[in-house]
């Protein structure tokens, strides 16, 4: 049971809660917008695989939709996703579809989803759909992971980094510049340069915090809040060395198995590339994807749009071309989306490789320089001393 309305009882008599009603439809407008705008967290995004592929298999074996619900809600460790499963249940009961009932919680259930089940509700085929979906939403997540797991380090040791000198900055060297400067002595250059920047570190750190801020927050509005701030943003990332190839590989990587897996599940080619369009996560690609997609409309096919672009290695041009001439066009993007897999392993291994040197030579120079400018003051004052 949902509650729809809640009534305030006086003397016998139903009377509508002052003020709630108004107020719950405001919360329930609010809760809607965030729900329409999410998109699903990595814990989601685990739950909702586990799920697709216990319904697939539920189904696959002849257990009725209804009963198969059932099951999920009674085995759903968190209660969100009970009551989601509940209302879905509920709907279902109504006479809605499978798919109609799953759009109603957009959070969880992307537009992709919605319309692979759609499919696979027309076609009569909605186990073999979740359990495809489940393949491709496991693929996303390993996808995902590689791609976290290969900038983690580097965030790590900038963030290390940073903590290591500005410890050093703001506690070490102010001590031990208050006891040279009470020597009397002239400090070498390299230190007077140091004492400097740990006085802007001590005395003005909230000027680089407000920075750091108006950067990210000028970043997000650019990016969000722009369709070109976007693409510039996303198009020189693409330029960038060995990150910009990763990236690349990824938004290839997702296109491809995100259009086979949808192209597979009957889903008509122009809505596919429409689909694939918003999930491919770069701005480059999904203009790129647009522009198939608008081409087909006028009667091409998919290669040659697709080699126009530019936005695509030749590789991924030939062998979609290789696929529509031998009729195998949904094989061939898996297996694009395979080889590419792979080259992001070998991406993030060549990028860590790059990148653990780089930052420790600048940690080791940057802790280095404070080392040195902090000792040729005490040498210098050695030197005076004999």
């Amino acid at each position: 049971m949902l509650v729809s309305d809640l009534w305030e009882k006086r003397a016998g008599l139903r009377t509508p809660a002052k003020g709630k009603k108004g107020l719950g439809a405001a919360l329930t407008r609010l809760r809607q917008e965030r729900q329409r705008t999410a998109t699903p967290s990595m814990r989601n995004l685990e739950v909702l695989t586990a799920t697709t592929r216990q319904m697939g298999t539920l189904l696959s074996s002849g257990i009725p939709l209804a009963e198969t619900l059932k099951a999920m809600i009674e085995q759903s460790e968190d209660k969100r996703i009970e009551t989601m499963f509940r209302e879905i249940r509920e709907r279902i009961n109504q006479g809605a579809s499978l798919a109609d009932a799953l759009a109603e919680h957009p959070y969880m259930f992307g537009e992709l989803y919605v319309n692979m089940v759609r499919a696979g509700e027309a076609t009569g085929n909605v186990d073999v759909v979740l359990r495809r979906l489940a393949d491709y939403l496991q693929a996303q997540r390993a996808l995902r992971r590689k791609v976290v797991s290969a900038l983690t380090y580097p965030v790590m040791m900038i963030g290390i980094g940073l903590i290591v000198v500005s410890i050093l900055m703001t506690v070490v060297v102010p001590k031990i510049s208050t006891m040279l400067t009470d020597m009397g002595q002239t400090l070498p250059p390299p230190t007077q340069l140091l004492i400097f920047v740990s006085d802007l570190f001590k005395n003005y750190w909230w000027v680089g915090c407000l920075f750091i801020a108006a950067i990210s927050f000028t970043f997000e509005r650019v990016y969000k809040g722009s369709d070109k701030g976007r693409l510039l943003i996303d198009r020189n990332m693409l330029r960038m060395p060995v990150v910009g190839d990763l990236l690349r590989k990824q938004a290839v990587s997702r296109f491809t198995r995100t259009l086979s897996t949808l192209l597979q599940s009957g889903v008509p080619a122009v809505q596919s590339l429409e689909i694939t369009r918003t999930v491919v996560g770069n701005r480059v690609i999904a203009d790129a994807t647009e522009h198939i997609r608008t081409r087909i409309l006028e009667g091409t096919d998919i290669s040659t749009p697709l080699k126009q672009t530019g936005a695509f290695p030749a590789i991924v041009g030939y062998m979609v071309s290789v696929g529509e001439q031998s009729g195998e066009l949904e094989q061939m993007l898996d297996r694009i989306a395979i080889a590419y897999d792979e080259e992001i392993d070998i991406a993030t291994e060549r990028m860590t490789a790059i990148l653990e040197p780089i930052m420790i030579i600048f940690l080791a120079v940057v802790v280095g320089y404070i080392v040195v400018s902090i000792v040729l003051p005490i040498l210098q004052i050695g030197n005076i001393g004999k």
